[in-house]
């Protein structure tokens, strides 16, 4: 048997340390079995998904040198590597399983469902009494009536799913607690379940080695392969990575997108060698090690199920080591050059500060905050007068989240959403912009802020901002929960007030 593993991250945001994490493993294992690594892009939500998003995650893949066999932009015999592209191929399977009885058609509308979750219930929430035991005919015939459905999962309710985990041994879920997983939506595409397990047997994928948050999942799987007559996959579920404080790493808490570390400073080779101490350690105990050291000595048995931490500090360490024993001077100069003293960069910088300045000497100081990392200011640089702790809290998080949502990092983009959030906050815009200007540029007086978000990008300009909100106290859950609140309101009021005019 030939060894064939796969990473399939979905490209509806930033590329994510966890892709890596989760590739970085898949591919040791594949190469130490001299098997095939592949890459699968997972867009099926047509929402989301953008062709932007799709190329950074592939080229932050490549940027930390993880290199697949078959993909979207290799091709392989075994494609479309591309879920949009399959679609054909996941409606005749859900046909297959409802003409097997193995699945069937749910008519419930959207309405009806948000009723019944509002329902006291025990379990997960399942249509099962409603239209599991449908017969055929009626089913026929109410979609040939155009009765919108969807494709649901026969999942049994008594007894229990034995799952063989490579790491944890068996694993045992009753029947009860699995719901009756929509498998095609009412617009004919398919779910994750549903396109995940097609396309992993169709691709001759014999390991899934996936985080533990899929272990829930698992027995949803495990019946689809057994409802096709298909051999399942070895599963192997990875500890997931975790903030300092041992809760799931979040971009509320820490950067996760891989391109802020590399716009940090970074080097490709200690991230990926971090990511593989994350849940393993080489048999010497030696902490820096290069990828291909880690294929040739690589055990799948030791990896650790305890919560490995993302500690910033410890990364920051093993950078420093790359830097120091991998690079002579010269090499680090040209390392520097690349990162951000390039001749593009600072053909980028040069029109902010020409008519700000005097002497050349005046050039550093007043662009330092285009080379530097994260800024910690105080809590009085971030006030704004007349304004409470609290309003400029709010102003902070309001254009933190609307700054994330932007689908278009460019000045002009950016100016648009901070001036519509200040008018959302009622402030005026050079109140507002002020804190804005020190959690960016570090100080109250910088260069233009949207030009210098566009050039800094938005992982560090976020990230930036999320540090200014963290000085004055940060935002909990619950504050989290009513701000977003209010910003939903007034963003209804503000569309409203603009229909009227």
């Amino acid at each position: 048997m030939t060894v064939r593993t796969r990473v399939a991250p979905s490209p509806t945001g930033d590329p994510h340390v966890g892709t890596a994490y989760m590739a970085l493993f898949n591919l040791a294992f594949a190469r130490k079995h001299g098997g095939q690594f592949i890459l699968r892009i997972e867009d099926t939500d047509r929402t989301r998904s953008t062709p932007e998003s799709e190329a950074m995650i592939m080229d932050a893949l490549k940027w930390l040198g993880l290199e697949w066999d078959e993909g979207p932009d290799v091709g392989g015999p075994h494609g479309p590597y591309r879920q949009s592209e399959r679609g054909d191929i996941y409606g005749q399977y859900a046909q297959q399983l409802l003409d097997a009885g193995m699945a069937f058609r749910c008519f419930h509308t959207a309405e009806e469902l948000d009723a019944k979750r509002k329902q006291p219930h025990d379990g997960p929430i399942a249509p099962d009494s409603d239209y599991v035991d449908l017969p055929r005919s009626e089913s026929d015939a109410r979609a040939a009536a155009g009765d919108p459905f969807t494709i649901r999962l026969k999942v049994p309710r008594e007894g229990e799913c034995v799952i063989e985990d490579m790491l944890r041994g068996e694993i045992r879920i009753e029947w009860q607690q699995v719901d009756m997983q929509v498998l095609l939506k009412s617009d004919g595409m398919p779910t994750y379940h549903l396109a995940n397990v097609v396309d992993d047997h169709l691709m001759g994928i014999t390991h899934v080695i996936r985080g533990e948050e899929w272990i829930s999942s698992a027995p949803k799987h495990l019946l689809l392969y057994s409802s096709f007559g298909w051999e399942a996959p070895k599963l192997c579920h990875m500890p997931l990575l975790r903030n300092p404080d041992g809760s799931k790493l979040s971009k509320r808490k820490n950067p996760t997108s891989i391109m802020y570390y590399k716009d940090m400073g970074v080097l490709p080779e200690a991230l990926l060698n971090y990511l593989g101490m994350m849940a393993w350690s080489m048999p010497d105990g030696e902490e820096k090690f290069g990828r291909e050291q880690m294929m040739a000595d690589f055990d799948i048995s030791r990896i650790s199920l305890g919560g490995p931490k993302f500690d910033m500090d410890k990364l920051s360490w093993l950078n420093g080591r790359y830097i120091r024993e991998d690079y002579d001077a010269d090499g680090l100069a040209q390392l520097l050059v690349q990162w951000a003293f390039n001749a593009d960069h600072f053909a980028r910088l040069v029109p902010l500060i020409q008519t700000r300045m005097t002497l050349l000497s005046e050039f550093a100081p007043k662009t330092h905050h285009f080379f530097a990392g994260l800024f910690e200011p105080a809590a009085d640089d971030l006030a704004v007068k007349g304004k409470t702790p609290d309003e400029v809290k709010q102003a902070l998080a309001w254009g933190w989240w609307r700054l994330e949502a932007l689908s278009s990092w460019q000045a002009d983009a950016i100016s648009e959403s901070m001036r519509e959030t200040a008018n959302l906050t009622g402030m005026k815009l050079r109140d507002f912009l002020k804190p804005f200007f020190v959690a960016v540029g570090g100080q109250a007086v910088s260069t233009p802020l949207f030009d210098t978000m566009e050039i800094l990008g938005k992982d560090i300009s976020r990230a930036r901002v999320k540090t200014a909100l963290d000085a004055l106290g940060g935002v909990g859950k619950k504050a989290e929960s009513k701000l977003r609140k209010a910003l939903v309101k007034a963003e209804a009021e503000q569309a409203a007030q603009q229909a009227a005019e």
